[in-house]
């Protein structure tokens, strides 16, 4: 009797740490009630109420599951389990509590269009269609469906399809949360700026607070060099939730593309301690660091960027790689910052593993064969350089660089020879036509020392037997 007594008072607690926003405390209380009594299923799914709220999906999920376990057949249970491993990215396991949910509620629409989201999120978009037609031949005029598979559409690049069942969705209920965002954003991928600026203002009167839409919205106003605006909405952001990283980031990049580095350098560094997981965010504070003339910022450049480079070790580790991210673009930019820091050893290290997992991206070749130059290793330096120019025969600058090193060992012939191969592809090209001058010079300091040697040869006085 005391331990029921026991487990209601947790219950009670729970109830009211909930209401006042404390909901992780409210979630231990009700671990508590349930170690003492383990067969309520109503306080399993408080406890996944209180987990979903508390953002620990996965959490939820199992809370939500327990509950069901107890309550076979409990619709809500099965939906909230479902929808939540979907947010915690457990997608595909979220489709069989879709089936128990409509399987307890057969004229229930949600589980079919939590299906469509499901397989769209999967990649699996025939499913997606499938699960769409069959979902309208039970209600052939549900808004929810028409937005669902609309996310399917997007995602393909088919957005013509996108706008028109988001219309349709809108026509069937113009109030549906989220529509004409998502309409927005389909108006926004096929290049109609304005129209999308203007959906996403209606959403926003709708709901004012709604961060997603004030992202989107900010970044839809950066592509349209409305920069000014979009600052007003990325700064509303942070009123509404002052940690939001990503908002820190965009502005970020927004100052530095108004040219105020050093207010970039504020928010880019905001947003890197908050997402240290961000290579983007890294790379773009390593780049605004290193442009900086103070010793301690080109100092922070470089651990910046070895600390980047031991987080994608670590990823690589996780993944049960065997070496860095497959991100050429962001390895060859990690290599190019390394370089300009003087960190020719790591650039070296993390290059030579980039050209090993995408052997055939020229790019990383030539940034190799730049950080052996660099630490004077010009053979290497060659050698890696050369592989560039057999990947993509039209790659100027990695031809200059091979004519530049053969000229400083004193190779006349090879480096003419890669001179004429990058002056076929770009005549006009600066670089070149200046090493083209320094050899022409050459050879004809070299002709004249030649005659000047045959002159005085033919004045040597004969030798007397």
């Amino acid at each position: 009797m005391s331990d029921w007594i026991d487990a209601e008072a947790h219950v009670e607690r729970a109830h009211d740490l909930y209401e006042a926003g404390r909901w992780a405390e409210a979630a231990a209380a009700l671990r508590e009630a349930i170690a003492l009594n383990p067969y309520q299923p109503d306080w399993l799914f408080n406890l996944g109420v209180a987990l979903e709220a508390d953002g620990r999906y996965e959490e939820a999920a199992t809370a939500f599951g327990e509950s069901y376990q107890l309550r076979s057949g409990d619709f809500n249970a099965a939906m909230a389990a479902g929808v939540n491993l979907v947010r915690a990215g457990k997608v595909r396991p979220a489709l069989a509590w879709f089936d128990k949910a409509e399987a307890a509620e057969p004229g229930e629409v949600y589980p079919a269009i939590a299906r469509i989201e499901a397989h769209a999120q999967l990649g699996q978009h025939d499913e997606a269609e499938l699960a769409f037609y069959m979902l309208q031949q039970r209600k052939p005029e549900c808004a929810e469906a028409y937005a669902a598979i609309a996310a399917s559409l997007l995602s393909r690049g088919l957005h013509d399809r996108a706008v028109w069942c988001l219309r349709e969705a809108a026509r069937l209920e113009p109030d549906l949360p989220g529509v004409q965002a998502k309409l927005a954003e389909a108006y926004w991928q096929t290049g109609r700026h304005e129209r999308a600026r203007q959906l996403f203002l209606i959403e926003l009167r709708e709901d004012p607070g709604d961060v997603g839409v004030l992202m989107n919205l900010g970044r839809l106003l950066v592509e349209m060099r409305r920069l000014d605006e979009a600052r007003e909405k990325f700064g509303r952001v942070l009123e509404l939730e002052p940690d939001h990283a990503e908002a820190h980031a965009e502005l970020g990049f927004l100052h530095e593309k108004r040219g105020e580095p050093n207010r970039s350098v504020v928010h880019l560094d905001v947003a890197r301690r908050l997402t240290p997981d961000n290579g983007q965010v890294t790379r773009r504070l390593a780049r605004l660091l290193l442009a900086s003339p103070k010793a301690e910022d080109r100092q922070r450049t470089i651990e910046l960027l070895e600390a980047e480079v031991e987080r994608l070790h670590r990823v690589a580790e996780r993944d049960g790689q065997e070496e860095l991210s497959t991100d050429g673009a962001a390895l060859a930019e990690l290599g190019e910052l390394l370089i300009d820091a003087g960190a020719q050893t790591q650039a070296i290290r993390v290059l030579s593993r980039a050209t090993r997992m995408r052997p055939h991206d020229a790019r990383l070749w030539h940034w190799l064969g730049l950080a052996h130059f660099h630490a004077s290793d010009r053979s290497s330096g060659i050698e890696a350089t050369r592989e560039a120019v057999r990947l993509d025969p039209r790659f100027v600058p990695a031809m200059h660089n091979i004519a530049l090193a053969l000229l400083r060992e004193g190779q006349w012939s090879r480096a003419r020879y890669w001179l004429k191969q990058g002056l076929s592809v770009e005549p006009e090209d600066t670089s070149l036509r200046r090493l083209d001058v320094q050899l022409k010079l050459h050879r004809l300091g070299w002709s004249v020392r030649w005659l000047a040697s045959v002159w005085l040869l033919r004045r040597r006085p004969a030798l007397k037997a």
